[in-house]
Formats: C-alpha cells, sequence, structure tokens
C-alpha cells in the first residue's frame, strides 16, 4: 500500500470514528455501534502504526523518538506536498 493510499484510508476511519463517536454520545446503549467504533479505531491504529513504520510519524505527540527527534524528517501534516485530493474516491 502506498504513502497516500495509507493517508486516505486512516483519515477516512478516522472520520468514521469521529461520527460514530457522536452518534454513540447520543445512543450510549447501542452495542452494534460501540462494537463497530471499537473496531473502527483498531483498524485506524494499526494503519497509523503502518503508515509510521514506513514513512515516519504524523503527529509529533503520538510519535515516540529514538536517537534523535524523526518528526522534521518528512512533510508536515500542513504541507502542501503531504495532502492528497479524496474527490471521487470510495475506499469503505
Amino acid at each position: 500500500m502506498e504513502r497516500d493510499e495509507l493517508l486516505k484510508d486512516i483519515t477516512i476511519l478516522d472520520f468514521l470514528a469521529v461520527d460514530l463517536h457522536l452518534y454513540l454520545d447520543t445512543h450510549p446503549m447501542e452495542t452494534e455501534a460501540i462494537e463497530l467504533y471499537n473496531q473502527v479505531v483498531r483498524d485506524a491504529d494499526k494503519l497509523r502504526c503502518k503508515y509510521e513504520k514506513m514513512y515516519g510519524p504524523l503527529c509529533s505527540f503520538r510519535s515516540a523518538s529514538r536517537d534523535r527527534w524523526t518528526w522534521i524528517d518528512c512533510p508536515w501534516p500542513w504541507d502542501y506536498s503531504f495532502n492528497f485530493e479524496l474527490a471521487g474516491e470510495e475506499r469503505f
């Protein structure tokens, strides 16, 4: 899976997690939605770990560094080269 594909999938799953979170705020007893939310969070975390292992950290506050500060090595999320367009694409 390429960098842009991973980023798109992470973005989609994170958006879905926020949406489910908002739904669960008003429907806290919906076990099916809770299970789906938990699965989406796990899936997003797996993809985030895969991305960071291959391409470097996505967030400075979620990324551990051992020998040196690696956050500065890649384009930052607000840099134009980091972003992509989702127009017309469905992934899930």
